[in-house]
């Protein structure tokens, strides 16, 4: 097989926007089914030899992930293995609470693996073709920040209010200052819509004026929370979900990437070491 081509991966990409979700759909931003966290498991009908390469080639990566540390962003590309190898590969990392993809300028796919930190990052062509597939170690992988960053404006005018706004126009001033204001390292200014007075007209308002554009981002580790960037640098929207996919908090949040979505360092660090004690698993029985 070409290991270009491009193989199943665990994110659904589906049609959003207005006229997307039909007559009867729910006053909230559409975004994409994606998969549920799957804990690792040993490989299934590989052969000896293959796993014992995978467990090697993984436990080099997180030797170097352990030496360069959290913030070093270790890569393990995957692009030019064997499928055999990258099936292994595959099975093994598992897959975590947080999942993304990216649809402009360039289509990328990210999948948080069963340990916190390390990532599955995967870019894809025109055509279908896989470009680029490899493991990463951070807080969260830089591409989507940076597809935030050449797709959303330094600022936006403010829109038309029509007949039944209330708070819109404040809002929207407040984002305006808070984003030309955030810089990186700064705390998030949330502005939380599900406590304010806010119209269906103010609601209606804000999600015309911002959208919800490239990046989409799904994270588990707080209930179902879905975040996606905006036409506005550094401002998301950030909601949550209940069981019933019943929007019970509306957000917007001014910041480069909400907390919600990101691995911490301590989790990185118990990663490293429930994924040595995996690989031990891997190569015991050869």
């Amino acid at each position: 097989m070409n290991p270009t081509t491009m193989r199943p991966f665990p994110i659904s990409v589906v049609a959003m926007g207005p006229g997307s979700q039909g007559d009867e759909a729910p006053e909230y931003l559409p975004l994409p089914s994606m998969e549920t966290f799957s804990a690792p498991r040993l490989p299934d009908g590989a052969a000896p030899d293959v796993v014992a390469q995978a467990a090697r080639l993984l436990e080099m990566f997180i030797d170097g992930a352990s030496e360069v540390g959290f913030e070093g962003g270790a890569k393990f590309e995957l692009i030019g293995l064997d499928a055999a190898l990258r099936d292994v590969i595959n099975q093994s990392m598992g897959f975590g609470e947080v999942s993304a993809f990216t649809t402009a300028p360039e289509h990328w796919r990210v999948q948080e693996t069963a340990f916190a930190g390390l990532w599955r990052v995967l870019k894809v062509g025109e055509d279908g073709r896989m470009l680029v597939d490899r493991l990463e170690t951070g807080v969260i992988p830089e591409v989507l920040i940076d597809a935030m960053a050449r797709t959303a404006a330094a600022d936006i005018p403010p829109p038309n209010y029509p007949a039944g706004t209330m708070n819109a126009p404040a809002l929207v001033e407040e984002i305006r200052q808070q984003a030309a204001a955030w810089k990186k390292g700064e705390a998030a200014h949330v502005i939380n819509l599900t406590l304010l007075p806010v119209s269906e007209a103010d609601l209606d308002t804000l999600y015309g004026w911002l959208g919800h554009r490239e990046v989409s981002i799904l994270s588990r580790g707080y209930g179902n929370c879905r975040i996606t960037s905006t036409r506005l640098k550094n401002v998301w929207w950030v909601q949550y979900f209940n069981s019933m996919d019943t929007l019970i908090l509306n957000s917007i949040e001014i910041v480069g990437m909400p907390e919600v979505a990101l691995a911490a360092d301590e989790d990185f660090a118990d990663s490293l070491e429930r994924l040595r004690e995996y690989l031990d698993l891997m190569v015991e029985p050869i």
